[in-house]
Formats: C-alpha cells, sequence, structure tokens
C-alpha cells in the first residue's frame, strides 16, 4: 500500500494558542472589573475622576473626569464585554486552537488550504477588536450573547464559512476512512452555530452607512429566537466543541481509550437532538405560549441524561490511570472541567423546572450556575488543552509542573469562592422577594433591602474571580518559560496511507454508524436534521399563528422621542440590570404594579424590537415603571443613584446629563419602522416627528423645572457661563431617556386589558 509524506501545519495552532492566552487574561479582567462594580460602583469614577464642573471648566467647555469617558466604562457596557470576551474570543479561540491541531492528526493530512486558515484567524481576530471597540462606544442590540451589531454580524458569517470550508474541505482530503468521534463534534458545531446566528441576527439596518439596526422580530417572537439562540450558544459553543476537544486531547493526556464507542454515539446524537429543544426554558412564567415553555421544561429535564452520557463517558476513560492525574496536572485540569459539566448540566435542568425556575430565575443562582460551566467546564478545559499544546508544539517538557499544579488549586479555589456566594446570594434574593408579612404586605418592600443583603456575596465572589485570575496569569508565566526553553516546529513531518475510494453505497454486514462516519456528507445531514427539528417545531407556529400572540387595543407605538430613549437604554446596556417582565406572581405584581395588580401580557410588547425581558435582576423590574417617579426624580437618578437611593450599587450616567440628542436619524427610524415593519405610524407623524418630539421634551423639561427648583436653578446658571455653547435641557439626551422611562408600562395602566380580534 502506498505511502504518503505530508506536513501538520503547527503554525496556525500556534497563532490561536496566542489569541487564547491573550484574550483569556483580558476576558478575565473585564469580569473582574464588572463584579468589582458590583459593590463598589464609584470604580469608573476612581478610575477618571469625579465630574470636574467648577465655574473654570464650564467657561472653557473642558469638562473632565467620569462625563469626559462617555460610558465606555459603564457596568452595562463592560458585562456585554466580557461575556462577549470570553465566548467568542476566549473560549472559541480555544476551540479553534485544538481542532486545527487535532483535526489534522485525526484525519491523518494537513488542512485543506493554509490561506483559508489564515484568512479565518485573522478575520476573527477582527472581528473580536471591532466588538471591543464598538462595546466601548455603545454600539449593541442588547441581545444576550448577540450584542453584535449587522457588520460585525455579517464578519462573523464570513469567517465562520471559511471555516467551514476549510474543515469540510480537509474532511473530504482524509487518509482515514471513519470519522473519530470529535470530528462528529466539530461537525455538529458548525452546521448548529451557522443556523443559529444567521436566524437569531435576522435584522434590518437604518442604513447601510450606520451601525443602527432593528431585529426583524418583535417582543414575543423575538424573545422565543433570542433564547432558541442563546440557550444553545451555550450548547453548540460553549458545549458540543469542547467535548470535541475532551474526546480528543483526554484520551492523549490519559494514554487511554475511549471508554465506550456505544456511549459516544448515544452522547452525540441525543445531545443535538434534544438541546435546540430546551431554549423556552429561560422564558419560564413570561408572556410566552405556555406550550412552548412546556416543551422546554421537558427537554431540559431529558438533557440530563445524553449530558451525564458524555460526562461519565469521559470519566471513564480514566479507568485504571487515576494514578496519573495525581501526577499530571493537565489530567487534574480535565477532571475537573468534566466534572464541572456534569454538575452544570444537572444543574440547568432543574433550573428549567417551574418549581425552582420561580425563585432562581432573575436571580445570582443563573449567575453561579454559568460561571460554573464558563470557568469550570470552559476554562479548566482551555488550561488542560494549552498545558498538552505547549510543549508539543515547542518539543519539550512543561518548564514547571509545580506551577501548574498551583494554577489548578487556585483556579479550582477560585470557582468555589465564585459559585457558591452566587448560589446563596440567588438562594437569598428569590426568597426575600416573595416574602409577605401577616397584612399581606410585602416583607421587603424596598428594592434595596435585598441588594444590600447579597453585598458580601458579591465581595466574596470577587476574591474568586480574583484567585481565578491569578491562576492564569502563573500560566501565562508557565507558558512563556516553556516557549523559551523549546524549539517551535512550524511543518512536522507525517506519513499515512492514501486513503481508497469506498463509495457511498452501505456494505454488507456494515452497522449504521460505521457507514456513517465513512459518509460524511450523509452524517452532516442527519445532524442538520437532527438539529433543526426543535427549532422548527418551536419557532415557526409562534412565527406565523397570530393567536400565539394576541394584541392588546390600547398599546400603542413609541413615540419619537421615546423610541430615541429606549436605544440609549440599549446603548448604556441598562437590560443587564433590569428586567422588563413582570411574571404572574404575587409578590411580583404587588411590588412592580402596586394597585393595578397586571402582571406582563404578549400584546404590550408587539412594538418592542429588540425585546427587552433581561435575564437578572440586579435593579427592580421596569415594565411599570412609567409615572411611578416625577421627571425630576430619574434626572436626578441618572445623575447619581446615590441622591435618590441611599445605597443603590447602580453606575452613574452623568453623560446623558450634559449629551447633546443627536436626533438626525429619528425619522428615518420612524420610516424604517412603518415600512419595514408596518407599525402604524402616519404619514402625518412621521413628517411632523421632530415637532412632536419638541413637544413631548418640552413637557417634560417644563415639569423638571416646576418639581425641582435646584435643577432649574442649576440650568440657568449654566446658560449663563456658557453662552452659546448651552445646549438646553430639552434637547439633551436625559430628557429623551426620561421620554422613555416614564412611557413604560402607561397603557395597560390606564385601560382594562382586552384583546383585539386578531386578523
Amino acid at each position: 500500500m502506498e505511502t504518503q509524506k505530508f506536513y501538520y501545519d503547527n503554525s496556525i495552532v500556534r497563532a490561536f494558542l496566542y489569541a487564547t492566552v491573550t484574550f483569556g487574561i483580558i476576558g478575565f479582567l473585564l469580569g473582574l472589573a464588572a463584579a468589582l462594580m458590583l459593590f463598589y460602583p464609584e470604580l469608573p469614577e476612581f478610575l477618571f475622576g469625579t465630574d470636574d464642573t467648577t465655574i473654570q471648566s464650564l467657561r472653557s467647555g473642558n469638562i473632565q473626569g467620569l462625563i469626559h469617558t462617555q460610558g465606555a466604562m459603564g457596568f452595562g457596557r463592560i458585562r456585554m464585554l466580557h461575556t462577549s470576551a470570553v465566548i467568542f474570543a476566549f473560549v472559541c479561540n480555544s476551540f479553534f486552537c485544538g481542532a486545527y491541531y487535532s483535526m489534522q492528526r485525526l484525519l491523518k493530512t494537513r488542512m485543506y488550504s493554509d490561506t483559508l486558515s489564515w484568512i479565518h484567524f485573522w478575520t476573527w481576530q477582527l472581528m473580536i477588536l471591532s466588538v471591543v471597540v464598538t462595546f466601548l462606544m455603545g454600539i449593541n442590540t442588547s441581545k444576550e450573547y448577540a450584542e453584535h451589531e449587522w457588520p460585525i454580524d455579517i464578519l462573523i458569517t464570513i469567517s465562520w464559512v471559511i471555516f467551514g470550508i476549510n474543515m469540510f474541505g480537509t474532511i473530504l482530503k482524509r487518509r482515514v476512512r471513519h470519522l473519530y468521534v470529535a470530528i462528529w463534534f466539530y461537525i455538529g458545531t458548525w452546521i448548529a452555530v451557522a443556523m443559529l446566528h444567521i436566524f437569531n441576527n435576522l435584522e434590518i439596518p437604518l442604513s447601510f452607512t450606520s451601525w443602527k439596526s432593528y431585529s426583524v422580530y418583535a417582543g414575543v417572537k423575538d424573545a422565543l429566537v433570542q433564547w432558541w439562540y442563546g440557550h444553545n450558544a451555550v450548547a453548540f459553543v460553549l458545549t458540543t466543541p469542547v467535548l470535541g476537544l475532551m474526546y480528543y486531547f483526554l484520551p492523549k493526556a490519559a494514554n487511554r481509550p475511549v471508554f465506550s464507542y456505544k456511549l459516544s454515539v448515544i452522547h452525540f446524537w441525543s445531545l443535538i437532538f434534544v438541546y435546540l429543544w430546551a431554549g423556552p426554558h429561560h422564558l419560564q412564567y413570561t408572556s410566552l405560549p405556555g406550550w412552548a415553555q412546556a416543551l422546554g421544561t421537558g427537554f431540559s429535564i431529558m438533557l440530563i441524561a445524553p449530558s451525564w452520557g458524555g460526562m461519565l463517558n469521559g470519566l471513564l476513560t480514566l479507568r485504571g490511570a487515576w494514578d496519573k492525574v495525581r501526577e499530571n496536572p493537565i489530567l487534574k485540569f480535565f477532571v475537573v472541567a468534566v466534572t464541572c459539566y456534569g454538575m452544570a448540566t444537572f444543574e440547568g435542568p432543574l433550573l428549567a423546572t417551574k418549581s425552582l425556575n420561580k425563585i432562581g430565575h432573575y436571580t445570582d443562582w443563573v449567575i453561579g450556575h454559568v460561571h460554573l460551566g464558563a470557568l469550570g467546564w470552559n476554562g479548566f478545559m482551555a488550561f488542560g488543552v494549552i498545558y498538552y499544546l505547549v510543549p508539543s508544539l515547542w518539543r519539550t517538557e512543561l518548564w514547571s509542573k509545580k506551577l501548574a499544579n498551583m494554577h489548578f488549586w487556585l483556579g479550582t479555589l477560585g470557582i468555589i469562592f465564585y459559585a457558591v456566594p452566587m448560589y446563596i446570594a440567588g438562594f437569598t434574593q428569590g426568597l426575600m422577594w416573595k416574602q409577605f408579612n401577616p397584612d399581606g404586605t410585602l416583607v421587603y418592600k424596598n428594592w434595596l433591602d435585598t441588594v444590600t443583603a447579597i453585598l458580601p456575596y458579591f465581595k466574596m465572589r470577587f476574591i474568586g474571580g480574583l484567585l481565578y485570575l491569578s491562576g492564569a496569569i502563573l500560566m501565562v508565566v508557565n507558558v512563556w518559560k516553556t516557549i523559551r526553553a523549546g524549539s517551535f516546529q512550524k511543518n512536522v513531518p507525517a506519513e499515512a496511507p492514501a486513503l481508497k475510494a469506498s463509495g457511498f453505497a452501505r456494505k454488507q454486514g456494515e452497522g449504521v454508524h460505521l457507514w456513517l462516519e465513512r459518509t460524511p456528507l450523509y452524517l452532516s445531514i442527519l445532524a442538520f436534521i437532527a438539529i433543526a427539528i426543535g427549532g422548527i417545531v418551536e419557532i415557526i407556529p409562534t412565527l406565523i399563528i397570530q393567536n400565539n400572540v394576541p394584541e392588546i387595543a390600547a398599546v400603542k407605538p413609541y413615540s419619537p422621542l421615546e423610541l430615541e430613549g429606549r436605544d440609549l437604554y440599549i446603548r448604556e446596556g441598562c437590560n443587564a440590570c433590569h428586567s422588563q417582565m413582570i411574571r404572574p406572581f404575587r409578590d411580583e405584581v404587588i411590588r412592580f404594579d402596586g394597585k393595578n395588580g397586571q402582571y406582563s401580557k404578549a400584546g404590550e410588547f408587539v412594538y418592542d424590537r429588540p425585546f427587552l425581558w433581561g435575564s437578572k435582576r440586579t435593579g427592580p423590574d421596569l415594565q411599570r415603571e412609567g409615572q411611578r417617579n416625577p421627571d425630576s426624580w430619574h434626572f436626578k437618578h441618572m445623575y447619581n443613584p446615590r441622591i435618590t437611593s441611599a445605597g443603590s450599587i447602580m453606575p452613574r450616567f452623568p453623560w446623558l446629563i450634559t449629551n447633546k440628542l443627536n436626533r438626525s436619524q429619528m425619522t428615518d427610524k420612524l420610516k424604517l419602522m412603518k415600512n419595514s415593519f408596518n407599525i402604524p405610524y402616519t404619514k402625518a407623524q412621521i413628517d411632523s416627528a421632530d415637532q412632536w418630539a419638541d413637544h413631548q421634551a418640552a413637557a417634560i423639561t417644563g415639569r423638571i423645572f416646576s418639581e425641582a427648583g435646584d435643577l432649574k436653578k442649576q440650568i440657568q446658571d449654566e446658560k449663563k457661563l456658557k453662552g452659546k455653547a448651552f445646549i438646553p435641557l430639552e434637547q439633551r439626551e436625559i430628557i429623551a431617556m426620561i421620554a422613555y422611562l416614564q412611557r413604560l408600562g402607561t397603557d395597560i395602566k390606564t385601560t382594562d386589558v382586552k384583546t383585539a380580534s386578531a386578523n
């Protein structure tokens, strides 16, 4: 049999490894900053100084301090930058690093195209840098794990397609007949992410020269599609690709075969089939149709079986090799990673049950759950892969096993100090929110009572993050020292027999799955069907059957100024801390809607593009915020929340007070809503958008001045100092923000809820 000589490409693996380590540290630092701001909201002021509003600075227009940052260090922006950095920059780069290394060796061939490999690398890193710039500028869509605006979505698509072409091209030129289990997971990942990314990010740009876009879905429909994406981003970005890495690197590090081939088959097919049905469990007790919620719960519980099958397959691979775990730090990381995977995938289905969801949802319990997976499963798998690859690529021994073990223990303690306090905080929040006095009033009516009760756990979480980051820094030192001691080999010589064509027909006596493993086309088609069916069953009926989202006659579109305020709310990432979804619980309707006692209805959100239901309540729900507080209260609250709410951990937004509202696209926004989404604005309303906004802004300004004489005097003094450079209060961003906040829920408050006939 002819033996062919070829070379493995290690240079692309090295590039992704460097990116993994770099962005890992950046992502952890951002997470630490966000954790610190949750009990020390003055962090941005400590870094950039308090607002300099002295007479001299007002005269010169040279206002420094927090205003000068324009919100770049705001919690909402840092939080979304942290999640995106960890998911897309750290985890995805670690997957690409491990995949490019393992694919070549499993398929006994060099990657299909070196050029495509490098185009993939640079387009992905360009995407990450674009995310950093745009998020810090406040350019985002607010959608969880998909906050990127439309040009970046297109760049992600291009990069992902290039990776797919390279991967499938490599599979076609392979020198092995059957595909190993890791490759199945890589294929499933590519198919699912392509589908999820495209359908969730269908949006219409305001113009092709603008970064602003609006989702093609609205309200309940947008929520369902987003959490179909959001849950399965966890499944097919943070789980299945990492499982592929587990199936390659764990047996390699242990020098043992995978425990069970049959269990691998069951694990793969059941996991990719069941996962896509489970997204609605993020929307329990919301305005989502009940049948979709029930499906989400049922399939979430079913997820325990395939998930634990994979966990057991990984751990039992170490049978007879547990003595190596004691000595090998790589295996230590893998063992804890797989264990955390099992714990997180058991806890997730439990949180999907309605009994626990009504306590845990919107609390820090969910944050602890997510980070058990992110820090333990994703982080530790990535660390193990890095420690495996660096000595292999540079042909040397790891510089210090002792340092790697120190990293392991610091990381493990970090996970414990992070997750456990968040669980306790979550339980505390969920139970405090629901406590009633004998007379039927809430025990903890003031929201800040529940916030201050969990501040000690926020501080413990910060310590956990600090420990985790410290371990990662030790890894950087270890990797750098190992690289300096070694010698990198860019092209690794290899040889293997040529693969003879075998045709697509199934051979006599050949098992079905063995046949699929040698026919990647059929395996990919079946994987696509298994992945797509859950989304089709849940999403299509919700999108096309009008009765699933009944209209409410009283609910009207936003005014131009309110629409601008909503976009500012999204820009600042306010939905990171505030929900807009009152669930049908006694405590929630009393707390958030007082005497009216109205929980959220599906028809309330028909004009919300995107939906803003949120996933965590650091602050209270805002769905009925309109008219609860005076306009001047909102003004002072946005300038400094601790003026109106002593002990608040909400960040300050002083730039909203000073910035002039950019109305240049306001009329275009209304036209887009009318022409693309059939929102019932009349031609007269669109033509008079500026006058409409002027009238509403003047009314808000008038109320602020009548309610707060101190604010009126402050603005008058500023006008005298600035002269022609003075921006009238009614033209500033804060007025648009107040207009939006004061609108929330008022349509429902002013009328009985009557559904219009669904035509």
